[in-house]
């Protein structure tokens, strides 16, 4: 791409949110060059009517670059770009060099800027590799387990596994010193053996691991194409889900099963688990640092490749359209009644069996997508998963209380069943519990001795 002055419309007034806020932006659209048969954005394309070439502008990308740096609030720690698709590896590396100029071009003094990147991992070359070093991304790939595992749903369009291809991105990632995490789609098959997913994990060389469930429902069944089936099932409280879909005890045995791994391992404070963190840092006295367990939502949001704005990665839709950036700001769209009432939604429309459960603080009745169960008084609104984190918060919660009186002493989070003796001399005393957003530069709650900037707080 050729430098290219500033579109002259580009000048919208800047209207600055009143909260740090998050966009997924995806440059390609839903376009990828892998079928998985589980993902619920290629759909996605049919909103186009095959009227769109799904490549966001240079026009676009330049309103949304100066557009997201300028519409934080005065006082963010950093600025983070997150890129998805879609396989935004699809742009090419030409289209993301003018990311960085036009990053560079709006940047505010003395706020850093960071990138993520999630990927299949199947186009990394050492041009990529090249450059994700140099700009210093953090890239997420995905990966859903040993080959057969993962080759199970997810294939090329001429449906061959891209279990090679991705091992093969992985290493193009590790011989450019690329940071890297993995993104680990949980469905049916892959729940029954979560240690060998464990073990697979740390042996591709990942230190941070995402587990995302799969819970394809009946809202969903008209939005998927006759090619990519369901197969649906009736479950007992009425709720009709993929037959790939990962159940609720399903879901209890796989973080339980990831969870006694990790302890009988010895890694804590060594691979970090997306989840764990999260509660660890409940558990020393952080809010939710993950939008699916967060009390509300609404500032983590989705833009499409046209500059569409929608209220969430799983509610693009319509009905939950914001504007074009074209038209209107971010911090605009993020402040509008209708995005605010989108977040509050989640907790306001909880039922009353949530409301009362000890561990609301946790789950807030996790993602809404996802709230198609009735609770055991017949109250609509239940989490279809609420039975699986429920005995994973049984089961983790003791210990991870246990790390978190080691965090609050400065003590590491792994020597959490000696807390009550051990005490690092060099701590300056037991803090008090924080009542804010984790800073930068404190100590991450997840017990690794290092500044939280430096550790969890990037991922």
């Amino acid at each position: 791409m050729s430098q290219a002055p500033a579109p002259t419309d580009v000048t919208l007034p800047i209207f600055a949110a009143g909260d740090p806020f998050h966009v997924m932006v995806k440059p390609i659209g839903p376009i990828c060059n892998l079928d998985c048969s589980y993902c619920f954005y290629l759909e996605k394309e049919a909103m186009f009517g095959g009227k769109s070439n799904f490549r966001m502008t240079e026009e676009q990308l330049d309103r949304f670059v100066r557009q997201y740096i300028e519409s934080q609030p005065a006082n963010i720690p950093e600025i983070s770009f997150a890129f998805q698709g879609g396989e935004p590896t699809l742009m090419g590396v030409k289209y993301f060099r003018k990311v960085m100029e036009l990053q560079k071009r709006y940047a505010r003094p003395n706020i850093p800027i960071v990138n993520a990147l999630q990927t299949n991992g199947t186009l990394l070359d050492d041009q990529w590799g090249e450059f994700l070093h140099e700009h210093q991304f953090l890239v997420g790939i995905s990966v859903d387990g040993p080959e057969e595992q993962h080759n199970r749903y997810r294939f090329d369009k001429q449906g061959k596994g891209s279990f090679a291809e991705v091992m093969r991105g992985i290493k193009i990632l590790q011989k450019h010193k690329v940071e890297f995490n993995t993104l680990t789609v949980v469905q049916a098959d892959n729940a029954q053996d979560p240690a060998a997913i464990y073990d697979f994990l740390k042996s591709i060389g990942s230190t941070f691991f995402q587990f995302i469930p799969i819970v394809e429902h009946d809202q969903l069944l008209d939005a998927k194409e006759h090619q990519r089936p369901l197969l649906p099932i009736l479950e007992a409280n009425q709720a009709s889900v993929a037959a790939r879909s990962v159940s609720p005890a399903q879901w209890g045995y796989f973080l339980n099963g990831i969870f006694d791994r990790w302890i009988e391992s010895n890694d804590v404070g060594h691979i970090f688990v997306q989840l764990f963190d999260m509660m660890l840092g409940i558990a020393v006295g952080y809010p939710p640092s993950l939008c699916v367990h967060a009390k509300t939502c609404g500032n983590a949001v989705a833009l499409e490749h046209t500059g569409d704005l929608y209220a969430c990665d799983h509610y693009v839709s319509p009905e939950f359209h914001l504007g074009n950036i074209a038209d209107k700001t971010l911090g605009e769209m993020l402040e509008s009644d209708q995005q605010k009432k989108f977040g509050n939604d989640k907790f306001d429309t909880l039922p009353k069996f949530c409301l009362d459960c000890d561990y609301l603080k946790y789950c807030h009745g996790a993602c809404p997508k996802d709230r198609i169960s009735l609770t055991p008084d017949g109250e609509e609104g239940l989490a279809y998963l609420c039975e699986g984190y429920m005995a994973f918060y049984k089961h983790s919660l003791p210990t991870l209380r246990k790390m978190a009186k080691c965090v609050a002493m400065g003590v590491p989070a792994s020597e959490y069943e000696r807390y009550g003796v051990v005490r690092n001399p060099a701590a300056p005393g037991r803090p008090t519990a924080p009542s804010g957003k984790i800073k930068r530069n404190d100590p991450c709650p997840c017990g690794s001795g290092r500044k939280y900037k430096k550790c969890c707080g990037p991922r």
